[in-house]
């Protein structure tokens, strides 16, 4: 029953990288309809948690590195959770 658990927490916060490196990537796509399938559930579903850095980090000539924190900040929430589900096995 846990390893179901740590297995499926695990799936998630893989779904949430591939978003984020998705986001990152397709931001550099000239031209690109956000507003279609499946690029609108990309950009939405990553721009959930990316503006909760992108309110504190502003970009650096002209770059954003909100990307760049998100992704260390969601590694270690990663860990944090795989410590506390591993010690209820």
């Amino acid at each position: 029953m846990m390893k179901g658990i740590i297995f499926g927490v695990e799936n998630i916060f893989a779904i949430i990288y591939i978003l984020i490196i998705a986001r990152c990537l397709l931001s550099w796509v000239p031209n690109l309809d956000w507003k279609r399938q499946p690029w609108q559930f990309i950009r939405v579903s990553a721009d959930l948690y990316l503006n909760l850095f992108r309110k504190w980090i502003p970009p650096v000539n002209g770059i954003d590195i909100s990307p760049i924190v998100a992704f260390f900040a969601l590694s270690i929430i990663h860990r944090l959770v795989m410590f506390m589900l591993y010690q209820f096995v």
